[in-house]
């Protein structure tokens, strides 16, 4: 049995199969994810997984390199453009929601939380591991 980190076995899986730019998904229980991308489903309730708790976990287990989320997080949902900013600082780039979509479809997965919140996405991507 693991001892720290992940303990969910289809996202522990995805991140040790990461390779350098790699991208995963965390999304809100909204955000659609393309044909043929896996799609690791957290939601219970809404609200719950938070995004922020999702993030956070996933965050500690793996090496993240760049963050990407939609511009209109800055405007319409502050508290999770707080959040992000204080999880990565410098890292996040910003480009707008239908171009977001777009990149969803070059990731490995998508992480769907429980989130009802709009605008709680963001694609990591992976950095290398030193």
């Amino acid at each position: 049995m693991k001892r720290h980190g992940i303990i969910n076995s289809s996202i522990a899986k995805v991140l040790v199969d990461l390779g350098h730019t790699d991208y995963i998904v965390i999304g809100d229980c909204g955000l659609p994810v393309p044909s043929g991308v896996l799609k690791i489903d957290l939601a219970l309730i809404p609200g719950t997984p938070s995004f922020q708790d999702v993030v956070r976990a996933v965050h500690e287990d793996m090496v993240v390199e760049k963050v990407i989320a939609a511009t209109e997080v800055k405007e319409k949902n502050s508290k999770q453009h707080q959040y992000m900013e204080q999880q990565f600082g410098n890292a996040i780039e910003y480009v707008s929601h239908e171009d977001f979509k777009r990149l969803t479809s070059k990731a490995k997965a998508v992480i769907r939380t429980g989130e009802t919140t709009p605008y709680s996405n963001c694609i990591l991507q992976s950095g290398v591991f030193l």
